[in-house]
């Protein structure tokens, strides 16, 4: 049996909240999850926003938002104090939050590809374009990262950390489908060995790091090369022509992050109809049932920004009371 830093039947969110009250969001992820994690609120406004949050824990390359949206800078500005705020902020509520907790606790940064087409150089196009400067970009992230799980550490020093790194624009950057700057054109696609030697390098950084990719066509074969230990997708986007790559992934021990509940208000349906893609695809790919329940965990679909608060609890309710029937007997479900 493979070792997870969770117990079995465990459920847990992917990243993003609804409102700007992130210590409601705390005391919700601690209140309904057996494994917690640290929520963003996009709300809040620039800075808040999955792009410039993890741009604020770049090693010596600040960023300022343009008309065109989050540029590389001269100088630390306005734009980058404010999402270090926020981020500081909200990693002082956790501590507030999470005195005593011991257990999972679940951090989450943007990617680097997802982040090297989202911003741009100076004076030019997207980082993406220039190998140097996604090569740079990259070193820097890492030892932003490091820092970053070495403060949570100390903040929450019980915790067992399990880091997600985003990646929704990993597809596309494999696909040659990102966008110039000017939106006139494409940039070259990324050839995958490359793309997950990057990835890689950021992934090193944590002791258990899982991708999230809530894309259609999540690339598992560079995601395993870059050795990640656990995929986060969409249950709803997962193919049939994607089983031989899942159940090679699950043969070799990554856990997966299952997305079963809507991400927006919707009616949450019983906890066996909730369960049911990660019992069927466990049966239909020949996998001893007893696993199930260490190596899938259960999310919301995706974030859940654009939820009302209400619903986004009930969401995360819902996602723990279902793993618990992937625990019970999942031969007779």
């Amino acid at each position: 049996m493979h070792s997870y830093p969770w117990d079995q039947a465990t459920a847990t969110g992917v990243g993003s909240h609804p409102g700007e009250d992130h210590f409601e969001a705390l005391r919700t992820v601690f209140g309904e999850l057996p494994m917690p994690y640290l929520p963003e609120l996009p709300a809040r406004g620039v800075g808040a926003d999955m792009i410039g949050r993890t741009a604020s824990l770049l090693i010596e390359l600040p960023v300022e938002v343009q008309p065109s949206g989050w540029r590389i800078a001269d100088r630390p500005g306005r734009d980058h104090k404010r999402a270090r705020d926020h981020l500081r902020r909200d990693l002082d509520a956790l501590e507030e939050v999470a005195q005593g907790y011991t257990g999972p606790l679940k951090i989450q940064i943007c990617g680097p590809w997802t982040l090297v087409g989202a911003i741009e150089l100076r004076h030019g196009d997207k980082i993406l374009a220039d190998a140097g400067a996604v090569r740079d970009v990259t070193d820097s992230l890492t030892e932003g990262l490091a820092a970053h799980i070495a403060d949570v550490r100390k903040r929450v020093p019980g915790a067992s950390l399990v880091v997600q790194v985003d990646e929704p624009g990993l597809p596309g950057v494999l696909a040659g489908t990102v966008p110039t700057a000017s939106g006139f054109s494409r940039l070259a696609a990324i050839e995958g060995p490359l793309a997950a030697a990057r990835l890689g390098q950021v992934l090193s950084a944590a002791e258990f790091p899982i991708v999230h990719c809530c894309a259609p066509s999540a690339p598992f074969e560079v995601l395993r090369t870059a050795g990640a230990k656990g995929i986060s997708l969409d249950a709803a986007l997962m193919r049939r022509r994607d089983e031989d790559a899942l159940g090679a992934a699950i043969e070799a021990g990554t856990a997966f992050f299952l997305g079963v509940v809507p991400g927006t208000d919707s009616r949450l349906p019983d906890v066996g109809v909730v369960a049911k893609p990660a019992l069927e695809l466990w049966r239909r790919l020949g996998f001893r049932p007893e696993g199930l329940a260490h190596q899938v965990v259960l999310t919301p679909a995706c974030g859940l920004a654009g939820a009302s608060p209400a619903y986004a609890k009930a969401a995360l309710a819902k996602c723990r009371e279902s793993a618990r029937v992937l625990r019970e007997d999942p031969e007779e479900q």
